[in-house]
């Protein structure tokens, strides 16, 4: 009897760590693809010496959403700006 719970406490350990890795394996891949897909991506400004902020850019990627955002905030004197990926918006 004792032998038997043994083994079923052993069993459901395996289906449970089995169960968060590929639990952790989806969520990696979809936060994987959606920063090189194309469309709207979230930002968290950060900005030393002035106030941070959420923004929103386009791009074909998240980097080209990133430099998007970067250029624009220096274009307007905030050179010490740098955003920060926060995700990809639906569509």
């Amino acid at each position: 009897m004792t032998r038997n719970r043994i083994l079923a406490a052993i069993l459901g350990g395996m289906l449970f760590a089995a169960a968060g890795v590929a639990l952790a394996a989806n969520f990696l891949s979809s936060a994987q693809t959606d920063f090189y897909a194309p469309g709207k991506h979230q930002f968290y400004v950060w900005c030393a010496g002035s106030s941070d902020y959420m923004a929103v850019a386009h791009g074909a990627n998240a980097e080209d959403a990133q430099m998007k955002l970067y250029d624009a905030a220096k274009a307007i004197g905030h050179s010490a700006c740098w955003p920060v990926w926060q995700g990809r918006i639906g569509s």
